[in-house]
């Protein structure tokens, strides 16, 4: 039986997979079983923070494993402490967080912070949570709902949570917002949307009324988080403070974990939220070496010379092949290429393995970029010599 055979017949057929079968990886360069190379810009779908085999957090991992990996929540967890404590001083903000181990947990958490803070914090209850147009938030029947795209909201899944709602633009949000509004939840950059940053003092207005009007702005930093855009947050990058963020992807380097943390730090009590898993001290532990790998290149401005050398490459690509890409988007190294048609960005991807390279799809006919935040300026190089092999031939 081969592994596709055997993956068809065991596992659940819920992904359009490619079956190339991974063995090693080093870096940002992975091999399959047959000793092929490929540049990984995809890092899992911005997970691998740090790349492939990197030797701090392997360490941690190993050293971690031999002691203890998992207790429950029962009992203090010295990890998941000292790792909260370094959330918070690298983002700014007086925060408290608790650990589940996604994205999608992150962002449930987020709203039930927000429902109870609606049902406690005002005369009227307030339970209505605004989103937009081309978001996601996760897999979950409730994330899902909160997801602005309606071909999510199959009829297969009915009946979804109620008060959810989607506007188009920033500007459509002030309109939506009733006396039963809580929260406006929103992606600084949104990612399977098409990799499309807002501006940043749209943002900076919106927060500024939802905080006179006392209504919560959650922002969902699951793939912006962890210097994906250069800054610890896209919220510090756009000079905002929410009041409650969520995490997952990178923060762990591959490891599951997600993070919500709110400035409303006694909204949630014993008993009104858990996970079994969420913190335990494996995932804490690689938590803490990644910010230990990440934060000494933050400081050094290696991360923004990464983003700049790739940005320029993008720009390269879009002044040569103008006849394919109408332009870059995107932030930091959460990049992609605007494509003038769903057939060439359908066929880019279609082909980028062949070449040995991994790239992603998004929405709005995007090509996505989302490499390591450690790649190397030689595998950059690398992977876009064989990204102009696979648009030169369309």
């Amino acid at each position: 039986m081969t592994l596709e055979q055997q993956d068809k017949q065991y596992v659940l057929q819920t992904y359009a997979r490619d079956y190339t079968n991974f063995v090693k990886g080093i870096g940002s360069t992975l091999y399959d079983e047959n000793g092929k190379d490929y540049i990984d810009f995809a890092s899992g779908i911005g997970v691998n923070s740090v790349g492939h085999g990197n030797d701090i957090l392997t360490s941690a991992l190993c050293e971690q494993a031999k002691n203890i990996i998992h207790i429950s929540n029962l009992q203090v967890i010295e990890p998941q402490a000292k790792l909260a404590q370094k959330i918070v001083e690298l983002s700014g903000y007086d925060m408290g967080i608790f650990f589940a181990n996604s994205g999608a947990e992150a962002n449930e958490g987020a709203i039930k912070i927000a429902r109870k803070y609606g049902e406690t914090k005002f005369d009227n209850k307030r339970y209505k949570v605004i989103t937009l147009e081309h978001s996601f938030h996760g897999r979950t029947i409730t994330t899902v709902k909160a997801t602005g795209q309606e071909s999510f909201h199959t009829p297969h899944f009915s009946p979804y949570p109620d008060g959810f709602s989607y506007e188009k633009s920033i500007e459509d949000v002030y309109k939506a917002i009733d006396d039963e509004t809580i929260a406006v939840l929103i992606e600084l950059v949104q990612g399977e949307g098409g990799v499309q940053p807002f501006e940043k003092e749209e943002i900076q207005k919106l927060a500024a009324h939802l905080k006179s009007e006392g209504i919560l702005l959650i922002v969902d930093e699951v793939q912006t988080g962890v210097y994906r855009t250069g800054e610890f947050l896209a919220s510090n990058l756009y000079e905002i403070e929410p009041d409650i963020i969520t995490l997952a992807k990178g923060l762990g380097g591959g490891v599951p974990i997600g993070a919500v943390m709110t400035k409303h730090k006694e909204i949630l009590v014993a008993g009104d939220h858990g996970s079994t898993f969420g913190g335990n001290y494996l995932s804490s532990a690689a938590g803490l070496a990644v910010l230990e790998v990440l934060y000494p290149l933050y400081e050094s401005g290696n991360i923004d010379e990464t983003l700049i050398y790739f940005s320029q490459k993008l720009e390269d690509i879009v002044s040569k092949y103008n006849h394919l890409f109408d332009k870059e988007v995107g932030l930091g190294l959460m990049r992609g290429l605007r494509a003038k048609s769903a057939e060439i960005q359908g066929s880019i991807i279609k082909n980028a393995m062949q070449e040995g390279l991994i790239i992603l799809k998004a929405g709005r006919n995007t090509v996505r970029f989302l490499p390591s935040i450690t790649i190397s300026k030689n595998e950059i190089d690398e992977g876009f010599k064989r990204f102009e092999k696979v648009i030169s031939t369309l």
